[in-house]
């Protein structure tokens, strides 16, 4: 829908449902706002998904068919703002937010994507309604050829209210939608009531043949309950699509909360270009990248090949870019890059956790998904350093840290915690040494300690370095995230990750959050499709049922606490450190012994004997396996 032969159909359309031979009609008329003068309408957008953004020489062209009609406003309307932008600002054109088009993606079977989006209560609810509808309406779908054919069907079509209230399709635009090119592809959906139409609606097949355009709807409000009948109705499409092997439904601009709610998953803000006397160009700011990024990285524009167009949709394009086998289906398509959607779903899953409440600052743009959280903590050293700058870590900490830096050729300087329960830093020795990344881990892994919080934000609020906060367990802890402060400190960056608490360790999904310059930083040196589909999915699943997930952390910390209780009397057991993750640190009285123990009853526990003398850290496991634990010991 569009391609320019769609769009040249879509604007003959549009020409005779305002009865003329060129698409010129009131501001008003078109929806705009303001003076309500003649304007030109380009593309064929009120009457189809988006326009394409316009070449150059489209646009000379309505510059020049303005001057000769006369009309003094030039309006584009429901541009991807993902598109290229260049020639409508270059032609003086003036965006203003047009709100976004919505798409549901399909990507397993259609029951088991909707509880992934909306979760199993609202998906019975959207079976209820659908069962429920079934009992009362018939449905019917009818080719647009033969619409005529069957003359109360046509004039349902152009004499119910279109439900967003945008063009309705009267009779001399369903004729020409009808006689041109596209009716091939466009079916009429008719939901009647005893032999009363309650509903219609058109839709069309994309040109690429994976998807379907929901292009208008309209309902009879006296009949029935509109928003139950368009519920009812997506559930339906979705059920025809997926039987009919489709990929995704494109619901068109409509409430983004209202479409998440029946399962979209893909949100494309949109622009109306307007040109008329009296309006000033905006100039495009370009994403500002961070002081921090290292000069190769800063050098580059941006990083080379897809990831230049992770935020550009592919759904509706005929793809031939991958050099990918076009006769395997879906599995043989590579990953989506385009993330945004996901990262609202998990800003908007952690925001129920302690201190939650304090990140409405944080934005998709100021997260990175990645490989685990040592995918993105070696991102952040390839990105963010050069040679000859130091990395610092706080032993007894996670080996992989340092371990990163060393691979990177990076000196590390080690300042160990200090005090009894390891939780104290001695900023005084970390400041002296000047590091370009102090790396923290809070709670700390392997002693489970949370560090001085007053401690940590005088470092990051002196440092001239990053400061690194690992709170891959932080969900475990009654102490908030350090996520809150990012909006008040470029140098402060946190790394979380879903293979903890949320149960994904197999999906292998880290986040980056930071400032949205850092992200850009290391955008540049990802790998792209990393992040696989199948990850995605799981990870979009788990966190629009996060409750699944987060029911679990009182039980885990509850056997926490009575395994550290059994363990602190036990006389195998020196020391039991206090602990904020799901693991304990263990001082033993006889080391070795105790290990060569478990490790002959088939237990595996972590030997941290290598960092503090006679320790162990020990996973909190099910009170099966805790009670095995301890009989062995």
């Amino acid at each position: 829908m569009r391609t320019s032969t769609a769009i040249d159909a879509l604007r003959d359309v549009l020409c005779a449902a305002l009865g003329s031979t060129e698409p010129v009609c009131a501001a008003t008329e078109a929806g705009l706002t303001g003076p309500d003068r003649p304007t030109l309408i380009g593309g064929g957008a009120l009457y189809g998904p988006t326009s394409p953004a316009p070449t150059p020489g489209v646009i000379d062209d309505l510059l020049r068919r303005a001057e000769e009609l006369r009309a003094p406003q030039i309006l584009v309307p429901h541009v991807r703002r993902t598109d290229d932008l260049a020639p409508l600002r270059a032609g003086g054109f003036v965006p203003f937010d047009a709100g976004v088009e919505c798409v549901l993606r399909l990507s397993d079977s259609i029951d088991e994507t909707l509880r992934a989006r909306v979760g199993a209560d609202r998906l019975a609810e959207l079976r209820r309604l659908h069962r429920d509808l079934a009992e009362h309406t018939t449905w019917e779908r009818i080719r647009l050829r033969e619409l005529a054919a069957t003359p109360w069907a046509w004039d349902a079509c152009v004499k119910l209210p279109p439900r967003n209230g945008n063009f309705s399709y009267n009779a001399r635009a369903l004729d020409a939608l009808a006689r041109g090119p596209l009716a091939e592809r466009v079916e009429v959906l008719v939901r009647r009531r005893d032999g009363a139409v309650v509903q219609v609606g058109l839709i069309a097949a994309s040109q690429n043949g994976r998807g379907t355009y929901h292009l208008a709807h309209a309902v009879d409000d006296s009949a029935m309950d509109r928003e139950t009948l368009y519920a009812a109705t997506v559930y339906e499409l979705c059920l025809d699509a997926w039987q009919s092997g489709l990929d995704w439904i494109h619901l068109g601009r409509v409430d983004a909360e209202d479409a998440r709610s029946l399962g979209a998953d893909l949100f494309i803000p949109l622009d109306n270009w307007l040109r008329a006397p009296g309006l000033a160009p905006v100039a495009q700011a370009d994403p500002a990248l961070s002081d921090f990024a290292a000069p190769p990285v800063a050098e580059v524009a941006a990083a080379p090949g897809p990831v230049r167009f992770r935020l550009r949709p592919k759904f509706d394009l005929i793809d031939m870019s991958g050099n990918t086998n076009p006769f395997l289906g879906r599995e043989a398509r590579y990953p989506d890059l385009d993330t945004t959607e996901l990262a609202r779903i998990y800003l908007a899953a952690i925001a129920a956790l302690p201190g939650g409440d304090r990140l409405g600052a944080l934005t998709p743009d100021h997260l990175l998904f990645t490989s685990g959280a040592v995918d993105g903590l070696a991102l952040l050293l390839s990105a963010l350093t050069s040679p000859g700058e130091s990395v610092c870590v706080t032993p007894p900490t996670f080996e992989l840290y340092a371990h990163f830096a060393r691979v990177q050729r990076l000196p590390v300087v080690e300042v160990p915690l200090c005090g009894a329960a390891m939780s104290e830093l001695d900023n005084e020795r970390i400041l002296a040494a000047g590091p370009r990344v102090t790396v923290l881990c809070d709670p700390n892994n392997p002693v489970g300690t949370r560090l001085d919080r007053a401690q940590v934000r005088e470092l990051i609020a002196s440092s001239r370095g990053l400061v690194v906060i690992d709170e891959a367990y932080v969900e475990f802890s009654r102490e908030p995230s350090y996520a809150a402060l990012i909006d008040r400190h470029e140098n402060l960056v946190v790394l979380r990750t879903l293979s903890k608490a949320w149960g994904l360790a197999s999906a292998r999904c880290g986040i980056v959050l930071a400032r949205p310059g850092v992200i850009e930083a290391l955008r540049r040196v990802q790998v792209p499709f990393g992040f696989t589909d199948a990850s995605q999915r799981a990870v979009r699943e788990r966190l629009s049922n996060a409750h699944l997930a987060l029911d679990t952390v009182p039980r885990i910390l509850a056997e926490r606490d009575r395994l550290a209780a059994r363990l602190s009397g036990h006389p195998a057991v020196r020391e039991v450190f206090p602990s904020d993750a799901n693991f304990l640190f263990v001082r033993l009285h006889e080391h070795e012994r105790a290990m060569a123990r478990l490790r002959g009853a088939g237990i595996m526990v972590a030997d941290t004997g290598r960092l503090v003398p006679d320790t162990c850290r020990i996973s909190v496991g099910s009170p099966e396996a805790n009670d095995l634990l301890l009989q062995v010991l």
